[in-house]
């Protein structure tokens, strides 16, 4: 059954007396009063409310009582239960009009509070539930199994997860909009499990029809959920540091490279982190890489005159230390570039 806190109490007491000219009381399921707009009454008992909660409906006090003052008493119904009482202090006449105005409000109040942290609850749940499905080795528990058939996660069945960037979810976007199971990682990421690979291009186009300026990273399908989840996580570091034309990438079409990019080879400083303050010489050798070092294509990618790309590529040289048009010295700035998104 829902409780209420003193806190909460008094928060609705207070902005309910922000409109209403009464002092509000709020009594718990016991009949103590929890919430007032007379602070020293907090934690005694209210014996209207306590009479009121006996019988299940409004008790009226026309008359002062050494302990209780003039007003009405009306339970507050939740899910068919009695959670508190509302009081209005006042004689009964003058304050009735405001009972149902003031109860109807509360209850709306304290539903909402109900609902968020129900809310609240299910995303953390959820959230934990990613984090242990993402990164865990090994055979499944039956206990993970059977949490993983609440999201229609079926742990049987070989996964591809699509790791997804730059994810911006619209606020009005109903949770069930995609029709696979999905899961936020961060802020602006999220991962979709797919277990059916037919439906890998379809949820793709669904993806992209909602948010067009996404990335998306594929990796294969796999027993092992967290197995998928990192192929996917290091084909979009490849993605963010290579920044190809294209907004997605399979991990089986790089394996090696995101593979090669895991290894630890410089034992001295990057010499791409050299180009980080020149936006326009790492956008040149992106487009070189992604052009095969073909100066022709890579000046048209870029809109520059050949000459320009020539200064540009001598300039990458003069920063880092590493001239791009020799095959070793390009090998190693794309390592560089891959270890800044690391």
């Amino acid at each position: 059954m829902f409780q209420l806190s003193e806190q909460q109490a008094q928060e609705i007491v207070d902005k309910m007396m922000a409109d209403i000219p009464y002092n509000i009381n709020i009594m718990n399921e016991q009949g103590i009063i929890i919430g007032s707009g007379e602070r020293h009454r907090v934690g005694t008992i209210h014996q209207g409310a306590v009479e009121a909660l006996s019988i299940g409906k409004m008790i009226e006090i026309r008359t002062a009582r050494e302990y209780e003052k003039q007003g009405t008493n009306e339970p507050i119904v939740i899910n068919q239960q009695y959670v508190g009482v509302i009081g209005i202090t006042g004689h009964p006449d003058e304050v009735r009009p405001f009972c149902n105005i003031v109860r109807t409000t509360v209850t709306l109040l304290i539903e909402q509070r109900i609902a968020f942290e129900k809310q609240t609850y299910e995303n953390n749940r959820k959230k934990a539930f990613s984090d242990l499905l993402l990164h865990y080795a090994g055979t499944y528990s039956q206990k993970i199994k059977k949490e993983a058939t609440s999201y229609h996660i079926d742990l049987l069945v070989k996964t591809t997860v699509l790791y997804i960037k730059s994810f911006q979810r619209q606020e009005d976007q109903p949770s069930n909009w995609l029709p696979y199971p999905w899961f936020e990682i961060d802020e602006d990421s999220y991962v979709v499990l797919i277990q059916d690979p037919a439906n890998i291009s379809p949820c793709i186009s669904t993806l992209y029809s909602h948010h067009p300026e996404q990335w998306i990273a594929v990796g294969t399908s796999h027993t092992n959920i967290a197995t998928s989840y990192q192929q996917a996580r290091s084909a979009m570091t490849l993605l963010l540091s290579l920044r190809p034309s294209t907004q997605i990438i399979h991990y089986d079409e790089v394996a090696f490279i995101a593979q090669w990019s895991h290894t630890e080879l410089m034992q001295t400083g990057n010499s791409v982190t050299k180009l980080e303050g020149y936006s326009d010489l790492l956008d040149t050798l992106r487009s070189f890489i992604e052009h095969n070092c073909n100066m022709s294509d890579t000046a048209i990618h870029l809109n520059i005159h050949r000459n320009t790309l020539q200064y540009r590529l001598k300039k990458i040289q003069q920063v880092t230390g590493k001239d791009p048009r020799q095959l070793l010295h390009l090998i190693e700035l794309i390592y560089g570039l891959i270890s800044l998104y690391k």
